[in-house]
């Protein structure tokens, strides 16, 4: 009778985490730690400008929200894992670009209807 088929696999020592597995989550771990230096530092720099006059409201408004953009971008690039999917993300931005400056088009382009402004008692 063999009983070869009744030995056990071999033991694995399941404490030992595998090297190449620890390299990825240590650079995982630098990622993250830049992009909350990012975040503090950017948070700064927003408070920081609130107290400065770039010459109007429109200024200051367009500062602040290029400093959240870039805050925004650097988060979702790296704790939502999107600079991985680049082919499907940038054409998906693509048509979100050129649907919001077609938004924005209608909207100066409705200062010059005429029939708004009849309407309204304006000439």
């Amino acid at each position: 009778m063999d009983h070869s088929h009744d030995s056990a696999p071999p033991a694995t020592d399941l404490h030992t985490p595998d090297p190449a597995v620890v390299r990825e989550i240590q650079a995982s771990f630098k990622k993250y730690r830049a992009v909350l230096y990012v975040l503090i530092f950017g948070t700064l720099i927003t408070v920081g400008v609130s107290y400065v006059d770039f010459g109007g409201h429109a200024w200051n408004l367009a500062v602040g929200l290029a400093i959240a953009t870039f805050k925004a971008a650097c988060v979702a690039l790296i704790f939502m894992h999107l600079n991985h999917e680049r082919g499907m993300i940038y054409k998906i931005l693509l048509f979100t670009i050129v649907f919001f400056a077609a938004l924005m088009f209608l909207t100066v382009l409705h200062h010059y209807d005429p029939i708004h402004h009849t309407f309204f008692g304006k000439n």
